[in-house]
């Protein structure tokens, strides 16, 4: 009897002793998400310069970080279930060109909409590069390793927090604004090399085709919504462009999970959120990136433009917050509190850590830097709890062959929660300013340059500061209850678990 064909190149499955290299390939792969991150954050400490030298406005620097984001919020779940089919080390390499090539592009740009264009160019690539570097690491690594194994991915996470706006205001002040795009090149090229010789292929086979539709449908669905956020303070909430914009948003996210719902290769397969242990992952993840998004984006302006330090400086001031994570992670502290308190505590002692950090900058910013430190050292801490427990409960509930699916669900929360964050904080603020100084224009620098006098500079400076005050107490609000709804479910999912298991 003749023997079948076997396929000639098989699918490696997750080993249970982990690949004999797993640790050094973690090492690449961080390099690799490491471009993703410098980018995320090395654009903060820009702002005013691009606002002086581009004329950008405050919804222009926005469109600047959400343009990225949201483009690869779409296209997350589209590239995790590309990268399950075709091959996950493919995509990993095609994101590193993509996105080599779109930061070559950005920093040649010479006007915001240029800017945004590239920006919204690399959010492909990086939409393969996050997707694929969380996939590798559940496939590459024995069970019982992945939780410290997504700890450190994540500390090398908050380790791109922290270098990116170093690096950025380094470069700031030694070079034009657009060096800050041309830094990831070197990087992107030595993760491409490091990728090509050391990590391994791995893929399913028998993994559901791309859901283009669907990519489409949600990527016009935040983007709208996000647009009509934006919208608000300056058109006002009840103009037809802002009403419009949210209906549409509506509309479209209606369509995406109805057709979601009735696909047999779903993007996002509905069925995910009748896991608890999922449904309340979820909900953590996207409060903590609404808070921790919008808060740096506050955070960087009010160094910069009320305080008055310059780019470099204002690097170093935030730094803290990522060390802090890197510190608690790397040292595995972290992991030991989870260990020891679960994860339902962990996150939601997380959060309000979090939640603390931003009341502090909030009412504590205005006296000087001690406040504002306090506050990194807090919402470090609680991201370096939270962040990789919710990680893992998100992928733990998603079956292996859908390590792509699952990276991508995880990726598009934080992507989403950060890019609604900056819209919803940055909102708040524009509209705070405005009612305290109705004849302001459409950004701090500008509405300084036109203050007749150091008096009326220094009320259009308190004015900001009270719509940052205002800003990050909304984020503390958001995240303090995203804990304790993250907490509850997840809570509710181990009892359910537990009971299966004793009947």
């Amino acid at each position: 009897m003749p023997v079948p064909a076997s396929d000639p190149t098989p699918t490696p499955t997750p080993i249970p002793q982990g690949h004999p290299q797993r640790w050094l390939i973690l090492g690449v792969i961080c390099l690799a998400q490491l471009t993703v991150l410098l980018d995320n954050t090395v654009l903060n400490v820009a702002i005013p310069s691009l606002t002086r030298e581009l004329g950008a406005a405050t919804s222009d620097i926005q469109w600047m970080i959400n343009a990225y984001s949201l483009v690869q919020s779409g296209l997350l779940l589209t590239a995790g279930s590309a990268a399950d089919r075709y091959g996950r080390k493919k995509l990993l390499v095609a994101g590193l060109a993509l996105f080599g090539a779109g930061s070559l592009v950005a920093g040649l740009a010479d006007s915001t909409g240029q800017l945004i264009a590239a920006r919204a160019g690399m959010g492909v690539g990086g939409a393969l590069l996050l997707t694929t570097t969380l996939a590798v690491v559940m496939q590459i690594f024995a069970p019982e390793e992945h939780a410290k194994a997504i700890g450190i991915w994540a500390a090398v996470n908050a380790l791109g927090f922290a270098i990116g706006p170093l690096i950025g205001g380094f470069m700031l002040n030694h070079f034009w604004w657009g060096a800050i795009f041309l830094i990831n090149l070197p990087v992107a090229a030595l993760g491409l090399a490091a990728v090509v010789a050391l990590v391994p292929e791995s893929k399913n086979p028998r993994g559901d085709r791309p859901d283009l539709l669907g990519a489409l449908l949600s990527t016009i669905g935040m983007a709208t919504l996000v647009f009509a956020i934006i919208s608000g303070p300056v058109h006002g909430w009840t103009s037809a462009r802002v009403l419009a914009g949210a209906a549409v948003a509506v509309v479209v996210l209606a369509l995406f999970a109805y057709w979601e719902s009735r696909i047999p290769y779903p993007m996002l397969d509905l069925h995910f959120f009748r896991d608890r242990r999922f449904t309340g992952a979820v909900a953590g993840a996207v409060l903590i990136t609404f808070g921790m998004g919008g808060a740096l984006f506050l955070l960087t302006q009010h160094l910069q433009f009320v305080l008055g330090y310059g780019p470099l400086e204002a690097g170093l001031r935030t730094a803290p917050l990522a060390l802090s994570v890197v510190v608690l992670n790397f040292s595995g502290l972290s992991a030991k509190w989870t260990v020891k308190l679960g994860t339902p505590v962990s996150i939601a002692l997380g959060m309000v850590l979090m939640s603390g950090g931003l009341v502090s900058i909030a009412t504590l910013a205005e006296h000087g830097y001690t406040g504002t430190l306090l506050g990194l050292l807090l919402i470090g801490a609680g991201c370096a709890v939270a962040n990789p427990a919710m990680a893992h409960a998100i992928m733990s509930a998603i079956p292996p062959d859908k390590a792509g699916v699952g990276a991508g669900i995880n990726g598009t929360l934080a992507e989403f929660g950060n890019g609604l964050g900056v819209a919803v904080l940055g909102a708040v603020l524009n509209a705070r300013f405005a009612a305290l100084i109705p004849v302001a224009a459409s950004s701090l620098p500008a509405a300084l340059a036109s203050a007749d006098g150091e008096r009326e500079r220094g009320r259009i400076t308190d004015a900001f500061s009270s719509g940052l005050e205002t800003s990050q107490l909304v984020g503390a609000v958001a995240v303090l209850l995203g804990g304790f709804l993250a907490a509850a479910l997840l809570r509710r999912a181990e009892r359910a678990d537990s009971e299966v298991v004793v009947a």
